[in-house]
């Protein structure tokens, strides 16, 4: 549950963070944050397989919210592609820790 609040959350704040800044680089730099620490979390739990599945959805997500921004409104774009993160990673993380 934990990993899949992070990622969510990486998403939220590198919006948040290059929205109130003005610094897109900023935004960027905690998006990847976020993205590198969930992935190192779930190499461990989950392996290479399943933390590469989150990671595409995480990327995809960060793509998918700047053009779904501009039909439904940016902070709905990103809460929504969070959360469909958040889910993708709750979904895997806790069938591959349970077998660990």
């Amino acid at each position: 549950m934990f990993i899949a609040t992070v990622a969510a959350l990486g998403l939220v704040a590198g919006f948040a963070i290059a929205l109130l800044t003005g610094n897109r680089l900023a935004g960027g730099v905690v998006l990847l944050a976020g993205g590198v620490w969930c992935a190192f979390q779930l190499l461990r739990l989950a392996g290479p397989w399943r933390t590469t599945v989150v990671g595409l959805v995480y990327v995809a997500s960060f793509a998918v919210s700047h053009p779904l921004g501009k039909l439904i409104g940016s902070w709905t774009s990103v809460i929504l592609v969070a959360a469909v993160t958040a889910v993708v990673a709750y979904v895997i993380v806790p069938k591959a820790a349970s077998r660990n």
